[in-house]
């Protein structure tokens, strides 16, 4: 028996962007169901409880397509970029005891030292698990870490049956050292008197070059007189 709730689909007959739009505003949402070795699969999802499945990350969706069961992994979710509604989904068949390939969010917990900053290099690990086993997030501790401390992929908890598929040295989280205020003022003041630096350089260097221009006209009018006094 299957943990996840049965979705109950239609196969799709209608294509194209206009039919699309229609099961849109009938509160369905199109998808393409993919299998290894088989054709794709367009399907119909009610509208509300898609919305529902999508809550968690890496869903998995039991569908009744019109009488048949299939476990269904959702791969990749088209929003509209305005609008709170789903565009498309593209779904893979998966099969119990399977395991499959995703990326699961790092989620930051604790309080680093003071005086420290914490920064998330890496919001995912990619890993492989069983498609009925996909963990939610792992979780990162970063309580009292003091400055300088980094966190690699190969550090980050597995859960039994998880294997790490990133890079093990992947930077995943880093606690570096806040600037303090005074570190602040020093740094914005030594850029504003470079800036100055800079500026006074570029007007000399203008100067100079105004000057040099009245040399060359200086120097073309006397060997114009010369040319003259010549003939």
């Amino acid at each position: 028996m299957s943990d996840n709730p049965v979705m109950k689909v239609t196969k799709r007959t209608e294509f194209g962007k206009g039919a699309a739009r229609r099961i849109r505003r009938s509160d369905q949402v199109p998808a393409v169901l993919y299998g290894s070795g088989t054709d794709p699969v367009h399907l119909t999802l009610p509208g509300h409880d898609t919305m529902l499945a999508l809550k968690v990350s890496n869903a998995l969706i039991d569908l009744d397509i019109e009488g048949t069961r299939q476990l269904a992994l959702v791969k990749d979710v088209q929003r509209d970029p305005l609008k709170p509604f789903i565009k498309h989904l593209d779904l893979v068949v998966v099969r119990r005891g399977e395991k499959v390939t995703v990326e699961v969010a790092v989620h930051v917990t604790g309080e680093a030292a003071p005086e420290t900053v914490v920064t998330t290099e890496n919001t995912v690990l990619e890993v492989e698990a069983e498609a009925t086993n996909i963990p939610e997030s792992f979780e990162v501790s970063v309580e009292g870490a003091e400055a300088g401390t980094q966190y690699l992929a190969s550090e980050v908890k597995l859960p039994a049956g998880v294997t790490l598929v990133s890079d093990p040295e992947l930077l995943v989280v880093n606690v570096s050292q806040a600037i303090t205020a005074e570190a602040l003022d020093a740094e914005l003041e030594a850029a504003e008197a470079e800036a100055g630096i800079e500026r006074e350089d570029s007007d000399e260097d203008a100067a100079e070059g105004e000057g040099g221009d009245d040399a060359a006209e200086g120097d073309g009018d006397s060997d114009a007189k010369d040319s003259s006094d010549d003939e």
